[in-house]
């Protein structure tokens, strides 16, 4: 029995000594997911790539907002959101200690303000969003600016679209029958 002892306080400790001190992780750790509303356009990518349904996206169109939300109690840490996210705005940090008092504290949101429509005036989509599209637009092309068309475009909702293209159609047919009418 001795000789045991001798052993155990030879050696040492076998195991950290976490929660004492602070447990080191490695670089590819994943761990709680932090989002930052500054970078984020509210594409809702991290929503649709979310297994658990961690994050989720509810827009009012009548107040014109898209809330994002996390719940951290359904996170399973898998990493799909980061790697959606146009932006970057949503990473994996290394914390992993999220006990709380309430479950309240597992959640986090942010809001964002809708752009209205041109055409109807009706709020439609994320104004960051709409804004990264016409970067991305005006990166792609030789010109330096978007062209109006471009510009309205962008700031014109789907149905308004479909109206005037609708429109565009009635036009064209109708041309087409009173230049066979000649």
């Amino acid at each position: 029995m001795l000789k045991l002892l001798k052993e155990i306080f030879r050696t040492g400790e076998a195991t950290v000594k976490y929660p004492f001190a602070p447990l080191e992780v490695s670089k590819d750790f994943r761990g709680k997911p932090e989002h930052e509303a500054e970078k984020c356009i509210a594409c809702a990518a991290c929503t649709i790539a979310c297994p658990p349904n961690a994050i989720q996206m509810e827009t009012d169109i009548e107040a014109g907002t898209r809330t994002w939300s996390i719940n951290y109690g359904r996170c399973v840490f898998c990493g799909r959101c980061e790697e959606s996210c146009p932006t970057g705005a949503i990473y994996l940090t290394p914390d992993f200690e999220l006990a709380v008092g309430s479950k309240a504290d597992l959640m986090r949101r942010a809001v964002f303000t809708l752009a209205q429509c041109e055409v109807c005036g009706k709020p439609f989509a994320p104004a960051k969003e709409i804004a990264y599209a016409g970067a991305l637009l005006a990166q792609a092309s030789e010109a330096e600016e978007l062209t109006d068309r471009q510009r309205t475009l962008l700031a014109t909702c789907p149905e308004c679209k479909r109206r005037a293209d609708l429109q565009k159609l009635a036009d064209m047919a109708i041309a087409r029958q009173m230049e066979t009418r000649k």
